[in-house]
């Protein structure tokens, strides 16, 4: 697994700051927030030179952020599953929203300077919502498919299982997967003007919920079947064991208010793992804060879990780091297998009263161990209706036929 977030460069950043119990979500210095209602975010401290100091500087200069971001966490998933060389034959699949979008603005507002030099074309070469996964595949040599999903907040997710399928069905041995996303002015500006962020650090499912906390970063994993892992050695972190996606087909921006195109896609996902609901002990859930989607969330999961939902743990990772947007299906799914292998369910952020609504398992006051072994469902919705989800056994759990 590879992963670069608010809390640092690497997995291992990021399990520590969730174990901490700590928000990495704090003022935004990217940008200028003056004009806007709110000013905090999940903001990646990235000095470029020092995440890869191996590339020529004419090589960084065409990098994007969403493109550096997804290259550092790409390269820390290849070595710590000693594949760098196997790339050669591998899928590249990555979820993005934003892409290049923050160069391309700010090409833009240095064009407009009067007086000011053009500024280099090669600046907005990743504007493109590709650009994250074009600039991996050429960077690291990836020579099987590479394919870019941009279902907004769903698209690493769909990503995943777009892997998944790839390896199912004998494309490829070994796929890595995620997404990558960074900030920009305009997904800043577009939230404030839907009013869907909070001026404070957001709070999933917690009944003073007003928003949800935007933020930046990367998260992808290396997948491949049982008999290529099993072939090379290979140290196996978890089973994918399915996943499933859907479409509520109800409006641009507001979920489907009953949950029932969720309710679908966990259906799927679950079938397709060959798993019951009651195998389900962790669900690392979409968890934006906002009102209407935390609600619309639970009456989703209610569908599928019934009154067996009060005794799921349940983890909301953007209280953490915010919302990674493109980019979150990927570090959800980390989270997801990072508390399958610690035992725990990390601590959430700004404990408070649940919403009466939806009183989700969360871990409030300190980590909570988990009931193994278990399953875990990572759930993600997005604009336009798209729902997705996948499902990871720990890997001491015990094989489910036809898992993936």
């Amino acid at each position: 697994m590879g992963a670069v977030t608010p809390y640092g460069l690497g997995v291992d950043a990021f399990a520590q700051g969730l174990a901490s119990g700590q928000a990495a979500i704090g003022d935004v210095e990217l940008f200028s927030t003056e004009l806007h209602r709110t000013h905090i975010a999940g903001e990646v401290a990235l000095d470029l030179e020092a995440a890869l100091p191996d590339l020529a500087p004419a090589h960084r200069r065409r990098l994007s952020r969403s493109d550096t971001f997804g290259l550092v966490a790409a390269r820390e998933a290849l070595d710590q599953a000693r594949a760098r060389e196997l790339a050669t034959q591998a899928g590249l699949f990555l979820g993005s929203s934003t892409g290049g979008m923050f160069e391309g603005e700010s090409f833009y507002w240095d064009l407009r300077q009067p007086g000011a030099r053009r500024p280099r074309v090669s600046r907005i070469a990743s504007q493109q919502h590709n650009g994250p996964t074009d600039a991996v595949a050429r960077a690291l040599g990836f020579g099987g498919p590479v394919v870019t999903l941009s279902s907004a907040c769903s698209a690493a997710t769909m990503a995943l299982e777009a892997a998944l399928r790839s390896l199912r069905s004998g494309e490829v041995d070994l796929a890595l997967a995620g997404g990558a996303d960074s900030l920009c002015q305009l997904t800043y500006a577009g939230f404030n003007a839907l009013r869907a962020v909070d001026e404070e650090v957001c709070r999933p499912f917690q009944a003073s919920r007003a928003g949800l906390s935007l933020g930046e970063g990367a998260g992808v994993l290396v997948l491949e079947t049982a008999e290529h892992a099993a072939a090379r050695g290979a140290r196996v972190l978890a089973t994918f064991a399915g996943a499933g996606s859907s479409c509520d087909a109800h409006h641009m921006t507001a979920p489907d208010e009953d949950g029932a195109g969720l309710a679908l896609a966990l259906e799927k996902a679950l079938a397709d793992a060959r798993l019951a609901p009651e195998a389900i002990g962790l669900v690392n859930a979409h968890g934006t804060a906002t009102p209407l989607n935390d609600a619309a969330e639970w009456k989703g999961l209610e569908r599928v879990f019934g009154t067996r939902l009060a005794e799921i743990a349940v983890m909301a990772t953007k209280g953490s780091v915010g919302h990674l947007l493109g980019a979150c299906g990927g570090v959800e799914a980390i989270a997801s297998i990072l508390a399958l292998a610690r035992g725990k369910l990390p601590p959430a952020p700004n404990p408070g009263p649940l919403d009466a609504e939806c009183p989700a398992g969360l871990a409030h006051g300190g980590e909570r161990a988990l009931s193994l072994p278990c399953a875990a469902l990572s759930v993600n919705l997005a604009f336009g209706g798209a729902n997705a989800a996948v499902v990871f056994r720990s890997a001491a759990s015990p094989a489910s036929e036809g898992a993936g």
